[in-house]
């Protein structure tokens, strides 16, 4: 768990890029990413969950009924910056494999640190959608992620 849990709870309006927004609560702790597991899901070219493995389900604290079929941003931690995300689209939209830290906001507002990894999926040339997968990161890896996303808000 971060040095800063503090376990505070406090509601935030989330705005996402579509123009859609939504209040969250948010509550300050962790919630550690458990050893050995990947968190796998596909997405169509515009965000909609297609796929979500139990391990998504589990540390998402969303059923599988309420995952496929929303946009993927539902786990979108109002501390992360939008820019962080703009990186991610950018690459992607290139074709290119993106990497990078994501703090993600659960169901019960509690958040998870993932090292994520999105690769486009291509057939025939054209673009179904999007691949994620995500690992457990380092310690010192968060450590940076918050320092650096703080500068960036």
């Amino acid at each position: 768990m971060s040095e800063q849990d503090t376990g505070q709870v406090r509601e935030a309006l989330i705005r996402y890029y579509d123009g859609t927004e939504r209040m969250a609560t948010i509550v300050d702790k962790e919630v550690p990413y458990p050893d050995g597991k990947l968190i796998v899901s596909r997405t169509d070219p515009q965000g909609i969950i297609t796929h979500a493995n139990q391990a998504f389900v589990d540390m998402s604290g969303y059923s599988r009924e309420e995952l496929i079929g929303v946009n993927h941003y539902i786990l979108r931690h109002p501390d992360m910056p939008a820019v962080a995300f703009k990186g991610l689209w950018d690459t992607v939209a290139e074709g290119k494999k993106w990497q990078g830290f994501v703090k993600n906001l659960r169901k019960d507002g509690t958040y998870y640190w993932v090292k994520a990894t999105v690769i486009p999926n291509m057939r025939n040339g054209e673009l179904v959608g999007y691949t994620s997968v995500r690992r457990k990161p380092s310690r010192s890896k968060i450590r940076e992620s918050e320092a650096l996303y703080a500068t960036l808000m």
